[in-house]
């Protein structure tokens, strides 16, 4: 074996084993936006607020921004500040959170808008405690933040695309039947052909 193939072979664990440490230090960053995904997508479909589902993702969120600042402070009087930074930051936010559900507020906001304004909120608090620790967490706000109007525009349009697809998977059954008989058609012209050249044979 000549020594550029070793080296190769020397580098792939290594490869290896750089991919898992970042998809490591990823995961908590894909698991809260997997969530916020869920979490519009359900909300979008059963029109509900989804209350302590937001408080839950909120928490979850505190957890992930204080793992992320304790990673990057270098000092105990650094993480301490963070710490309790952060823990007096989600609180804030949690308590914004069930002003919001309160019941004199209620009556101000409908279904819809109580989960936008929980959702539009848990996005705010994650952006703000992402410029302090880390830029990731930022872009993970800024993507619950577009997920707002997301929402709005897919409980307007929500029936317009369940009639879109469902047009759509007609077209599609329509054109399968059509080439199924095509096909059927042309084996069964070529099995009599074949029968009546056998017949000619005979």
């Amino acid at each position: 074996m000549s020594e550029p193939e070793v080296a190769k072979n020397a580098e792939r664990p290594l490869a290896h084993s750089r991919m898992a440490r970042l998809w490591l230090k990823e995961l908590p960053y894909i698991a809260v936006l997997v969530l916020t995904i869920l979490g519009v997508a359900y909300t979008s479909i059963s029109h509900q607020p989804l209350v302590g589902y937001w408080e839950f993702l909120a928490l979850a969120m505190g957890v992930v921004c204080i793992g992320t600042g304790w990673l990057h402070a270098h000092s105990k009087e650094a993480r301490f500040r963070m710490l309790w930074t952060q823990v007096l930051h989600w609180l804030a936010f949690l308590v914004a959170m069930n002003i919001i559900v309160l019941s004199d507020v209620q009556k101000l906001l409908t279904t819809p808008g109580t989960g936008l304004a929980l959702l539009m909120l848990l996005a705010l608090g994650t952006f703000v405690a992402g410029i302090h620790v880390s830029w990731q967490i930022c872009i993970l706000g800024l993507a619950m933040a577009l997920a707002v109007p997301a929402i709005a525009w897919l409980t307007t349009y929500a029936l317009f695309l369940v009639l879109s697809f469902a047009a759509l998977t007609g077209i599609a059954m329509t054109f399968m039947w059509r080439h199924s008989d095509e096909s059927g058609s042309k084996l069964t012209a070529s099995g009599e052909s074949h029968d009546s050249s056998e017949k000619r044979f005979d």
